[in-house]
């Protein structure tokens, strides 16, 4: 292989690694975002919905119970 058929190569290979890097990079943005809490839409504001709804319904049963 000549110098200019490797430095294709190389090139290439980091072209690629690069890209994947970048798209790693992108889907952890996204995925830590819906993480945060915004005012209801993402999946940490429905998550905490959630818990404090559990938490109301425990409550419930509790009083249910010592009756």
């Amino acid at each position: 292989m000549t110098p200019q058929d490797w430095a294709a190569l190389t090139v290439s290979i980091l072209t690629i690694v690069s890209m994947f890097m970048i798209s790693v990079r992108w889907l952890v943005k996204h995925y830590l975002a819906e993480l945060k809490p915004n005012s209801g839409s993402s999946m940490r504001d429905e998550l905490t919905g959630l818990k404090h709804e559990v938490a109301i319904i425990k409550d419930l049963v509790v009083e249910l119970v010592k009756k």
